[in-house]
C-alpha cells in the first residue's frame, strides 16, 4: 500500500487543502496550518476543525500531515528567537491536534555557527519542554532531514540520532526523509545499490522504524551540492531510480510519502509527478516516463517561446 500526495494550499480554508488533494488523487497531502513565512497566525476554529475533518471523509484522504513554519529555528544560539521558536511551536502541536493530524514535520533548525553539538541539546531541549506541556498530544513532531546549507543541522544521520537519543519522549518523535535533501547532502540515492546502501546506514545510525513520512523532490543540483533546491520527479540530479527503489521498497508500506515540486495554480505539474511515481510501482524497472514539470500544452508553449514564436 502507497500513500502518495502532494503539498496543497490552504487558502480560502484549511479544508480547500483537501479539495485540491483530491483534483489530483492524492492518497494523502501536507499542509501548513498557518503562514509558512509569519509569526503570526489566525486561529483555528472549531467550523475550521469540523469543515477539515468532514472533507478527509469526503475525500479518502488520510492521513493529512503538516510543515511548521519555516521561522522556527530549534537549534539558534539566540535566547529570544529560541524562545520565539518554542512558542510557535506549541502552537503549530496545537493546531495538528486541533485538526486530528498525527504529524508535524520540523526542520531542526540552524546553529548559527556555534557548534552542531550544542545545537543538538537546544534541539532536543525545546521538544522535551514542548512534550512536558502537551502531555496529551497525540501528533508526533518529525525532523525532517536537511539538505546542509548554511550552519544547518540534520543533514547527517548522525545528528539526527544525537537529537532522538537526548529526548525524554523519544516515541513522540520520528523522522522524515526528504529525497532531495539526503541526496545533496551527500548520500548518493541515485542508484539502486547506493539506495540500499544508504538506507542501511540509515538504519543502523537512526533506525528504519524511526520514518514516518517521505518528501518526493528530485534534486536540481547534483549529489553533495548542500543546496535546497526541489526539481521534479526524474528532471533533476537524481533521475527515477530512486522512487522506484523507495515506491518498491515493501517496509515503506503506509508511510506518506508526498512531493514538495514546483507547480502552478491549476496542480496540472502535481498530477504529472503522481503519475511517474505511481508507474514505478510493480514495475520491472524504472519507469522514465515523459517529460515532466508542466503539462503538455505549456512545454509546447515554453517551446515555441524559445524558438522565438
Amino acid at each position: 500500500m502507497r500513500l502518495l500526495g502532494a503539498h496543497m494550499s490552504i487558502e480560502g480554508g484549511v479544508h480547500r487543502a483537501l479539495e485540491r488533494g483530491a483534483r489530483v488523487r492524492c492518497d494523502t497531502i501536507q499542509i501548513f496550518t498557518r503562514s509558512s513565512h509569519q509569526w503570526r497566525s489566525k486561529p483555528l476554529t472549531k467550523d475550521d476543525a469540523a469543515l477539515f475533518r468532514e472533507g478527509q471523509v469526503e475525500h479518502g484522504i488520510s492521513p493529512a500531515i503538516s510543515h511548521a513554519n519555516y521561522l522556527i529555528n530549534m537549534a539558534t544560539p539566540d535566547a529570544a528567537l529560541r524562545a520565539r521558536s518554542a512558542r510557535a511551536l506549541d502552537d503549530e502541536i496545537s493546531r495538528c491536534d486541533r485538526l486530528g493530524l498525527p504529524y508535524l514535520i520540523i526542520h531542526p533548525g540552524a546553529d548559527m555557527g556555534s557548534g552542531a553539538e550544542v545545537a543538538f541539546d537546544r534541539v532536543a531541549k525545546l521538544l522535551n519542554g514542548a512534550f512536558r506541556r502537551r502531555p496529551a498530544s497525540r501528533t508526533r513532531v518529525l525532523l525532517e532531514t536537511t539538505a546542509g546549507m548554511g550552519t544547518s543541522v540534520g543533514h547527517k544521520f548522525e545528528h539526527l540520532a544525537a537529537i532522538l537519543g537526548r529526548l525524554e519522549r523519544p516515541e513522540r518523535t520520528g523522522v522524515c526523509l526528504d529525497t532531495c535533501h539526503v541526496f545533496a547532502a551527500g548520500y548518493d540515492i541515485s542508484s539502486e545499490r547506493g539506495y540500499h546502501a544508504v538506507m542501511e546506514e540509515f538504519d543502523r545510525i537512526v533506525g528504519l522504524d524511526r520514518l514516518r513520512a517521505f518528501h518526493l523532490n528530485d534534486s536540481k543540483k547534483g549529489l553533495g551540492c548542500r543546496l535546497d533546491r526541489h526539481e521534479h520527479i526524474g528532471r533533476g540530479g537524481m533521475g527515477v531510480t530512486a522512487f522506484w527503489c523507495l515506491l518498491n521498497d515493501a517496509r515503506f508500506d503506509g508511510i506518506p510519502m508526498v512531493l514538495e515540486t514546483p507547480k502552478g495554480a491549476d496542480l496540472a505539474e502535481d498530477a504529472v509527478n503522481l503519475a511517474l511515481v505511481r508507474a514505478q510501482i510493480g514495475s520491472r524497472a524504472p519507469v522514465k516516463g515523459p517529460t515532466v514539470g508542466m503539462p503538455a500544452s505549456k512545454a509546447a508553449h515554453q517551446k515555441g517561446r524559445a524558438a522565438g514564436r
